[in-house]
């Protein structure tokens, strides 16, 4: 997708006890369970780069070559993305933000989006704001109300 560093490698550097961390409060928060995967790297104690190894292998603090997490598709990637954009979405609607580029702005600046893309909302207006509503759609019947649009895709063009 183009991000400096992806969702795996950054896991792998915060560290995976500090991920699984978040996710149970996460979960708990807004009732969602936590991946089982990272919670077995976890009890494995894989926790990524400071233990030497969690979804990637590391010597030194570096990333071995050729050490990958795993093939990742097309919908795995926006699986991922567009959980993100429906969030930027939300914070629009709930006026986080005064405007879409004070959030795209923030967004890639606080979080490392893609900066190419121009950020979440812009991205959306060059995919169209129908088509990846009705992709999230399609995740949300195959994977669950995580899925689920927010109310604000409803103002965007």
């Amino acid at each position: 997708f183009g991000m400096p560093m992806g969702p795996i490698e950054l896991a792998d550097t915060v560290g995976l006890d500090i991920c699984l961390h978040v996710a149970q409060n996460l979960a708990q928060a807004y009732g969602a369970s936590v991946p089982p995967r990272l919670q077995q790297l976890v009890d494995a104690g894989k926790l990524g780069q400071k233990s030497g190894e969690g979804f990637y292998k590391y010597k030194k603090g570096k990333k071995l070559a050729g050490s990958k997490p795993g093939t990742v598709d097309l919908e795995a990637t926006d699986r991922m993305i567009l959980r993100f954009v429906n969030e930027a979405v939300a914070c629009l609607r709930e006026q986080v933000v005064e405007n879409a580029d004070l959030l795209d702005a923030g967004i890639i600046f606080g979080t490392g989006f893609a900066p190419f893309r121009g950020g979440p909302l812009r991205h959306i207006e060059r995919q169209g704001a129908a088509k990846l509503r009705t992709r999230m759609q399609y995740f949300q019947e195959r994977h669950g109300q995580r899925f689920t649009p927010d109310a604000g895709w409803q103002d965007l063009k």
